[in-house]
């Protein structure tokens, strides 16, 4: 059973949503406040999948709760729960490590494909990226991390499935709508520039100077492509 934090601060929000996760089978920790959701991962890091977030909290707010569940586990899926339509708040949530956002008011369906698209982004197998990859950037399955070099990487799901996707091609370039297919789903409700704003937070990770890439190459106009294959 997939197990999902939910936190939200608006007790009639958080039990809708509670409510139609359990109907779907998921198990749902619950917390009013950023203070308490870290706390309670804390006790819960190896067994929580999916972390809910609402941005507009009493104390700490959910930017700064994501940040640290990236600290604290790379590889645990956040959802941003948002009233904030701007586009500076949304790129905000997405560099701060959020997989994907949500704009409110929601109906339930939006959400669980969101969950569901997260979930299949979060189950791609380590051992198909390595297949057929010996260049100089691979992953250390046990410990689900790239390695460049000597250097550990670690990666979120959808860090994980657009380097999986983008490395597939064999350098060829890839659209980003495609990307968009493949990584978030077809017919995404969501601002296609997540797709820009998830590759720029993977630069930052594995390129040494992220605004001269060397490893994901973009094609202006268009997309971009794996160029990790050489020095």
């Amino acid at each position: 059973m997939r197990t999902i934090l939910v936190l939200e601060d608006e007790m009639s929000i958080r039990s809708f949503i509670t409510i139609n996760l359990e109907r779907k089978g998921y198990k749902v920790i619950e917390a009013e406040t950023g203070e308490q959701a870290l706390e309670l991962l804390s006790g819960h890091n190896d067994s929580i999948d999916i972390a809910l977030l609402d941005v507009m909290l009493p104390g700490i707010d959910g930017f700064e709760v994501c940040q640290k569940l990236r600290e604290i586990n790379e590889r645990i899926g956040i959802i941003m729960l948002t009233a904030r339509v701007q586009e500076v708040d949304r790129v905000h949530g997405l560099m701060s490590g959020a997989d994907d956002y949500i704009n409110k008011p929601f109906i339930p369906s939006e959400l669980m494909a969101r969950i569901y698209s997260l979930l299949r982004r979060m189950n791609v197998s380590i051992d198909e990226l390595n297949k057929n990859n010996q260049e100089l950037v691979t992953l250390i399955p046990d410990e689900k991390k790239i390695k460049r070099g000597d250097q550990l990487i670690d990666l979120t799901p959808t860090e994980f499935m657009i380097l999986q996707f983008l490395r597939k091609q064999n350098g060829q370039a890839v659209s980003r709508d495609d990307l968009l297919d493949e990584v978030w789903g077809l017919d995404y409700p969501g601002d296609p520039k997540i797709v820009d704003v998830n590759m720029r937070r993977l630069r930052q990770k594995i390129e040494d100077n992220p605004s001269q890439p060397k490893w994901i190459e973009t094609v202006w106009g268009y997309g971009y492509k794996w160029t990790g294959d050489t020095p």
